[in-house]
């Protein structure tokens, strides 16, 4: 019986000749490594094939590692070497530096910094007039509501005093020792109860870190080691929506994870999901959604996530850092909500920050877990070492039982109905907020933000040309990038009487006010964003950034007065 037909055989006749017109070709090639190997012994000839194979090998791995993020950065890195460029790109570094720290300084020129440790003792009185005047320091007035995000509790007198009063009788406990400290222990643990409770969690598992990043990078760890030494994955990557928070990036690059970015639909911003499924791969070992994202303050699709999760056997984290102390209470407060949490089949982690919405003092987050054996992976054991067998749950060694000890204290403060009253004035203020923006010709809202997140856009105008009038009018902004826009982190500072329609008041106005000029561009530190965006080495923008990151640590002294005096400067 025969497989072929008759004009497949033909064809498998015309490739047979093909390659054999084509072995003449090579018959000169074969000849002279035939007359290469004469007087070589087999094992000679196999050594050097090995040889040669393994040199071909690391040239090809290095030039696909050069490759890995593209050719563009590629080519830029050995651009950069050119004299001519370096030169220009070193100057323009040094005069973006000096604009950065110029900027920073703005206010503090007068101002006497401390270069050394005082050679006296300066008592109670002095040092609390120096804090105020450092606190004062700055033209953004937070406690006014004229910033985004950042300051979460309100302007709430009581619970400033308890908290004083706790940190005051807890700061110098640490829960690393928890036989010293059993009582820190304790609350700690009672912390993560009351937060996993919220979140439907089968049991309470988690630790309290020291803010959303150790969260994100603590469960980052866990699943690169549960894949690691359950599934034998040696070179994971995580599959993460683009609007992930950054934290995953840091995370991912200190634990050596690869990170593939899933861009989001461009109308309704959540990530998409089937270039997600397309990334998944067997080296995956964590797929992460937001709830809500940072940037735009939509919700990913946390059910469709999970299902993935499911179906190719992947640990699914859901980051609620930003609105997670808004989220569960939002259906009691009389919004809907769509599922996030362990009630959706295939979560198996969360992350939750308590010094936002949850109105606890810097710096306190929860992770929670599932799966107990997940949360193993996250702990970091040391079993042959001399000072003793050393275990520690979280990043961090010692940690002062105050932060644990002001988030506990801060929960009993405001109790469920006091978080249901709170999320019901932010989500309220923040739909307000929307509607007004909605209403405003020239702008437009990025998705459907249903949590305390207002992203903002504009297809008519520069929008960093709106951010940089409305941080004239004494606005502080968060700007996004790819694409340009801006955002309004809602809190109990904006739900106070007025501040809301100010804002949108201060928007109307300035729209207006641009679109008698839409082509103009951004000028002032507003317009390093657009610059950025354009700036195809992106190593150029990671080094603008380090400048930022020095000039931030940077304080300026003043050279002394011929007399010896610090003449014209605070004492």
């Amino acid at each position: 019986m025969t497989f072929l037909s008759d004009t497949g055989v033909e064809y498998l006749k015309g490739i047979m000749e093909k390659t054999y017109n084509i072995s003449e070709y090579l018959l000169p090639i074969r000849t002279f490594i035939n007359k290469s190997c004469d007087g070589n012994e087999p094992w000679e000839i196999i050594l050097l094939a090995s040889l040669t194979s393994i040199i071909g090998l690391l040239v090809a791995q290095y030039i696909l590692s050069s490759f890995e993020d593209g050719f563009s950065p590629f080519l830029w890195f050995y651009l950069r070497k050119l004299p001519f460029v370096k030169q220009t790109v070193a100057k323009k570094i040094k005069s973006t530096t000096d604009e950065i720290e110029r900027e920073l300084m703005k206010g503090m020129e007068n101002k006497v910094f401390l270069y050394e440790i005082p050679k006296q003792s300066r008592d109670a009185d002095y040092i609390l007039k120096e804090i105020s005047s450092y606190v004062s320091i700055g033209k953004f007035g937070w406690q006014e509501g004229f910033v985004s995000g950042t300051f979460y509790p309100g302007n709430d007198e009581n619970l400033e005093d308890l908290m004083q009063h706790v940190f005051r009788k807890t700061a110098y406990t640490n829960p690393l020792h928890t036989d010293v400290f059993p009582g820190v222990r304790v609350m700690e643990a009672e912390v993560v109860h009351m937060v996993s409770k919220l979140y439907n969690a089968p049991e309470a598992i988690g630790t309290v870190t020291t803010g959303g990043t150790e969260s994100i990078f603590l469960v980052c760890k866990a699943y690169r080691d549960y894949a690691r030494h359950e599934k034998g994955i040696r070179e994971p990557n995580m599959v993460i929506p683009v609007t992930a928070h950054a934290a995953f990036d840091k995370a991912a690059q200190l634990l050596k994870i690869r990170v593939k970015h899933i861009k989001f639909d461009p109308n309704s911003i959540k990530v998409n999901l089937k270039a997600m499924k397309k990334a998944i791969d067997k080296d995956t070992c964590m797929l992460v959604g937001s709830a809500p994202a940072f940037p735009h303050g939509c919700i990913d699709d946390i059910e469709e996530i999970a299902k993935l999760g499911l179906k190719y056997k992947v640990p699914v984290h859901v980051d609620c850092c930003l609105g997670g102390f808004l989220l569960p209470f939002m259906k009691k407060a009389g919004f809907d909500v769509p599922p996030f949490d362990f009630t959706v089949k295939g979560v198996t982690s969360i992350s939750c920050d308590t010094h936002k919405y949850a109105f606890a003092p810097k710096g306190t987050s929860v992770i929670m877990y599932k799966n107990k054996a997940y949360r193993h992976f996250q702990f970091s054991v040391t079993t042959d070492w001399p000072g003793g067998i050393y275990g520690t749950p979280n990043l961090s060694g010692s940690r002062s039982g105050g932060l644990i000890a002001t988030c506990w204290a801060s929960l009993l403060y405001h109790g469920e109905e006091g978080y249901v009253e709170a999320t019901r004035k932010i989500v309220s203020t923040t739909r307000y907020i929307e509607e007004g923006l909605r209403e405003i010709h020239g702008i437009f809202i990025f998705g459907n933000p249903i949590v305390s997140v207002i992203a903002l856009g504009s297809n008519h105008f520069d929008i960093y040309r709106l951010s940089s009038a409305l941080t004239e009018k004494g606005w502080n902004l968060n700007l996004l990038q790819y694409p340009s826009g801006f955002h309004m982190c809602v809190t109990m500072q904006h739900t106070y009487e007025g501040i809301a329609d100010k804002f949108l008041s201060h928007v109307k106005e300035c729209v207006a006010e641009i679109l008698k000029d839409p082509v103009s561009r951004t000028t002032g530190t507003a317009a390093i964003y657009g610059m950025a965006q354009r700036i195809p080495d992106r190593s150029l923008v990671a080094e603008i950034v380090w400048a930022y990151l020095d000039a931030v640590y940077s304080i300026k002294k003043k050279e002394p007065c011929e007399n010896g005096s610090l003449e014209g400067m605070e004492s």
